[in-house]
């Protein structure tokens, strides 16, 4: 469905954000990293637990909360899943960057979640840990990598995607529960989102 031109009311109790997918159909140029002490393990197969801890901590100020709201079960049917590869950005020994990247479909290659936590945000991992994603799926025989962000996350994601080779491609609107209402996320996170219920 097309919205039309103009205000599109978002009832109480919803969350809208405009969703931008990127996209790079072709390996981009190095870029350096920054200096920093980081590095990156891949979790084969990670438990529920974890995953759910790091993707809070990478996530909630973002509303990411589509994982939150799956039972443990659910949860491992995808990040299990042949084709799903999960890598931690660990600093200090803690783990601090969550990259989960999706190959199940040929020649493609999806950065799903990607994301650092709050302590890291404007320290370089992130660039760190964009350059071993691409390194990663530019490594398997692709022709697009891909990407999507919303006016929810980080307010420099799209520029940093961009940065990095990606290009838009795509924009739509999300609308879904607020999660601060039913319990997946912590009623004061995402204060950028005001809640109305």
């Amino acid at each position: 469905m097309i919205l039309p031109d103009g205000y599109s009311d978002v009832p109480a109790g919803k969350i809208a954000a405009v969703v931008t997918h990127l996209e790079m159909t072709a390996r981009p140029a190095h870029r350096a990293d920054p200096p920093g002490n980081w590095s990156l393990r891949k979790l084969d197969p990670p438990a529920p637990v974890w995953y759910r801890d790091l993707y809070r901590r990478v996530g909630e100020d973002w509303l990411w909360f589509s994982r939150a709201r799956m039972t443990d079960t659910e949860l491992a049917a995808i990040i299990h899943a042949p084709g799903i590869e999960i890598y931690a950005l660990a600093v200090d020994g803690r783990d601090e960057g969550l990259l989960e990247l999706d190959f199940r479909e040929p020649g493609q290659c999806e950065l799903v979640y990607f994301g650092v936590t709050a302590k890291l945000i404007g320290t370089g991992a992130a660039r760190f840990l964009m350059n071993r994603a691409l390194e990663i799926a530019w490594s398997r025989d692709l022709c697009r990598v891909w990407v999507h962000t919303c006016t929810f996350d980080h307010p420099s994601a799209v520029a940093f995607y961009q940065r990095s080779g990606f290009r838009p491609f795509r924009r739509q609107i999300e609308i879904a529960d607020d999660p601060r209402l039913d319990g997946a996320a912590p009623h004061d996170v995402a204060r950028h989102v005001p809640i109305i219920e």
